[in-house]
């Protein structure tokens, strides 16, 4: 079975911003490529996807588009972020499923990875990303990930999308 999440992706202008921002970042942390760049809501592990697409389907009928904007870089131990910020978004990754992890639920796009020994390394990355502000979009969908492991780190695809109501 593959391993399943839910998550919201960012239009292309917003992607292209973000990495425009970033030049060519190198330094030693393993950067995440663009096309992996998402807002997890909630993550499901190995999972059925049409059992998992049919239990999120029902969670998520009749919930609004969400408005939602990238802005300045934090991290957790080893891993560099931006914020995702937007009211609606901690409900939208509740009803997703995301109250089932045991962390407590913080919105963010990952960049980049380094080793948790070294929290230093990303410190260049959270000054000059801490005054960052994508436009803000609204995200009127959901994509059902699948997470498969390849040579280069995982590949994800997606495998069903759930259309949020538009405001």
């Amino acid at each position: 079975m593959p391993v399943l999440f839910s998550a919201l992706l960012p239009p292309d202008d917003v992607v292209e911003a973000i990495a425009e921002m970033l030049g060519e970042p190198g330094d030693g942390l393993r950067w995440e490529p663009p096309e992996r760049w998402h807002i997890t809501l909630a993550y499901y592990g190995e999972d059925d996807v049409e059992t998992r697409a049919a239990w999120l389907g029902e969670r998520l009928a009749g919930r609004p588009a969400v408005d939602v904007r990238l802005e300045k870089a934090a991290t957790f131990p080893g891993v560099l972020w931006l914020t995702a910020a937007g009211s609606e978004l901690e409900p939208l990754a509740h009803a997703a499923g995301a109250g089932a992890e045991p962390r407590p639920y913080r919105a963010h796009l990952t960049l980049a990875r380094f080793p948790r020994e070294e929290p230093g390394r990303a410190a260049r990355w959270t000054r000059s990303l801490g005054g960052f502000t994508s436009r803000r979009w609204q995200a009127a969908e959901v994509a059902l990930m699948t997470s498969e492991r390849e040579p280069g780190g995982p590949r994800y695809r997606v495998a069903r999308a759930f259309e949020l109501g538009r405001g």
